[in-house]
């Protein structure tokens, strides 16, 4: 099998969080040196000048290390997504949302017909033609995780109706953009923020699908919403990691 979600999915089923990091930088290597400690990889191309051909080799660097590799596009356009599938993507996070139709056309662009409208052309998710057409057809619809972000003000007047689009099986809290959409950015604590929040979550635990948020490197703050019902976490990113762990070996004798 192609994908790596069934372990992230299983973990998901029994109520245990999964935590990953963003993937922002190009080198392959950033996927290899993490992917072991991590329950999923947020490859971020919505705001990185990450190219295809290094969201390619990522997606090798994660597969060598059996861990799903998500990738967050710039947008829902039906033909990133495409090629994002074709290159063998465990997943697919689209940000900024607004409506229903928005999300059922980005879930039918994620699987086939007759459960949705994806167009043929794979290959590695298909071993390069060496697996059957029956097979790589149903492991592709069954595997490929759909998720989209609520971070807008429309999407979350929506978010109810959103959350029970068949297909779907995420979606996620972006709290610094849905904080600006409300006109507080950056004050996720705000109790206008939270509140937000806690309908988004409820509204994926009424449909029965996953919630995950993406956020800084707060540890605490991810266990706070882990405990108000988000099952996985986007914690922090590459060169966050980089840099804590610099200032922490670097402040020896200063």
């Amino acid at each position: 099998m192609m994908y790596s979600t069934k372990t992230f999915r299983a973990k998901l089923a029994r109520g245990e969080p999964c935590i990953g990091p963003s993937i922002t930088l190009s080198d392959p290597v950033v996927t290899e040196a993490l992917a072991p400690e991590s329950d999923l990889l947020w490859i971020d191309t919505e705001h990185t000048p990450m190219s295809l051909e290094s969201v390619n080799a990522h997606l090798l660097a994660a597969r060598a290390c059996l861990t799903p590799a998500f990738v967050r596009v710039p947008g829902n356009d039906t033909p990133a997504i495409k090629r994002l599938l074709d290159m063998g993507v465990d997943g697919l996070i689209i940000p900024q949302v607004k409506s229903v139709s928005e999300v059922e056309r980005a879930v039918a662009d994620m699987r086939y017909p007759p459960a949705g409208r994806r167009g043929f052309g794979p290959r590695r998710p298909a071993d390069y033609g060496r697996m059957p057409l029956e097979t790589h057809i149903q492991t592709a619809n069954e595997s490929v995780f759909a998720a989209v972000q609520i971070e807008t003000a429309e999407a979350l007047e929506c978010v109810e109706a959103i959350a029970a689009v068949p297909g779907l099986d995420s979606i996620v809290l972006g709290p610094m953009d849905l904080s600006g959409a409300l006109g507080r950015l950056g004050d996720v604590g705000h109790p206008t923020v939270e509140t937000a929040m806690d309908r988004v979550i409820a509204a994926g635990g009424a449909a029965g699908i996953a919630v995950g948020i993406g956020m800084g490197a707060d540890s605490r703050l991810a266990e706070k919403w882990i405990s108000r019902g988000v099952h996985w976490v986007q914690l922090g990113c590459d060169f966050e990691y980089l840099i804590a762990g610099a200032r922490r070996a670097f402040a020896i004798n200063r």
